[in-house]
């Protein structure tokens, strides 16, 4: 069966849009990344024409995401800014052409530094997610003359029904300030200098295919709101985060309409610019991870696809029990289903990919696409082992380029040294 019907098979052989991932692996290699523009595009517009149907709003695409510069640049010209994590994200940002004021700064523990970079770089907003973050950054910009435009994360203790290590938005989630002393913190941002204190944010988690929770954490928003504008704070921003959910095992998506609906009824009739950060919902569907079986063990208990990507390429299944579809690249003609494990080379028990999938039979040689991986894969790769991190595709109907080369073992290693002190290396 198709992932999408920007990957679907043809002839035979499954397609990203009009390039054959058959072909790619025989010119690049495996493991690889491949991602659709098509599939990109399509999931920004149907979330900025929800948007746009709601009323209007900001939509700076979640960067943590899929950091790759060609994949910001294309959200970029599609009209997004960028909701960033670090100075290494906001410079990504912008070294794909984002604007400066598009950009807002979020993130828990900030460094002096990144603040700094914040000030100097004119970044349109930072979310402040605690009081020593407020003081540094008023003495950082009222030192350079500059008033910065600043939200507070608020943590509503809304449950958002999610993995626990993709829940943000619950008491014990280390993320924002408690919604009760939000009110002194906002007065204290008041009274400082280089701060202006627009916006409240809000973020209570990943993957959300209950719209529900959303409407609570919204209400408590708006309830915060009227708290700080009856104390003569006046609030003219939301940045209501992100997390919509993707059907990784097929489920019914959350529909766009319904979380529009909850934010108009909650929260549309405040005035405030909303500011909107998806982006697992714009980038998951667009990206597969392909591979080439390497061995089939056939053990005691259970057979084992031993394939060459690893937790190293794609960690998701292992730290958080994620699903991910897994189809061959050729597609099977009336074979029955066998159940295995998909693991990779990596000396770990929990290096695995899926378990107790059925399955297709596979063979040595044979290609396999791991689908729904744009979206918190590459980006969390490692190089565990030694294993150098794999190539990005990105296609454009039947165009494709690279879009980051496969690191190689004399530039991976080559990043160590040797001090002085120890016994050089001997090459005979």
């Amino acid at each position: 069966m198709p992932i999408n019907t920007e990957f679907s098979y043809r002839d035979g052989v499954m397609a990203c849009e009009g390039v054959s991932l058959h072909r790619l692996a025989e010119q690049v290699g495996t493991p690889f990344y491949c991602y659709s523009t098509a599939v990109i595009a399509r999931q920004y517009r149907l979330f900025a024409e929800a948007v746009v149907a709601m009323g209007g709003g900001s939509i700076c695409y979640a960067v943590k995401a899929n950091s790759n510069l060609a994949v910001i640049a294309t959200l970029a010209g599609l009209g997004a800014g960028a909701d960033v994590v670090s100075e290494g994200e906001a410079r990504r940002a912008l070294a794909a052409g984002v604007r400066p004021a598009d950009i807002v700064f979020s993130g828990v523990g900030k460094t002096e530094q990144e603040l700094v970079f914040a000030v100097e770089h004119g970044i349109g907003q930072v979310n402040l997610e605690s009081e020593r973050d407020l003081e540094i950054l008023s003495a950082v910009a009222a030192a350079r003359g500059v008033t910065m435009r600043v939200g507070i994360r608020v943590n509503p203790d809304i449950d958002a029904g999610t993995h626990a290590k993709i829940s943000t938005g619950k008491a014990e989630n280390k993320f924002g300030i408690d919604i009760s002393r939000a009110p002194a913190v906002y007065a204290r941002a008041a009274a400082l200098p280089g701060i202006d204190p627009v916006a409240v944010a809000v973020h209570i988690g990943s993957q959300l295919l209950d719209m529900a929770p959303y409407e609570g954490a919204f209400r408590r928003v708006a309830s915060l709101v009227h708290e700080l504008r009856e104390a003569g704070i006046p609030i003219t921003h939301l940045d209501l985060g992100g997390g919509i959910g993707v059907p990784y095992r097929g489920e019914t998506p959350p529909m766009l309409s319904d979380y529009v609906a909850i934010v108009a009824r909650t929260v549309g009739n405040l005035g405030c610019a909303l500011t909107f950060e998806p982006g697992r919902f714009l980038v998951a569907e667009a990206g597969v991870l392909v591979s080439r079986v390497i061995d089939v063990k056939r053990g005691a208990t259970k057979t084992f696809v031993v394939q060459d990507a690893a937790m190293t390429e794609l960690i998701r299944p292992t730290l958080y029990e994620a699903y991910h579809p897994i189809l061959p690249v050729v597609q099977p003609v009336g074979a029955a289903l066998e159940t295995v494990d998909v693991v990779g080379p990596v000396c770990e028990t929990g290096d695995f990919l899926a378990t107790d999938r059925a399955l297709p039979p596979l063979q040595p040689g044979d290609l396999i696409a791991v689908a729904m991986a744009g979206a918190y894969g590459a980006v969390m790769g490692s190089t565990y082992n030694t294993r150098p991190l794999p190539p990005e595709i990105l296609v454009s109907g039947e165009t494709w380029s690279f879009i980051r080369q496969r690191q190689s073992l004399d530039t991976l290693i080559g990043l160590d040294r040797i001090p002085d002190w120890l016994p050089r290396p001997r090459n005979d």
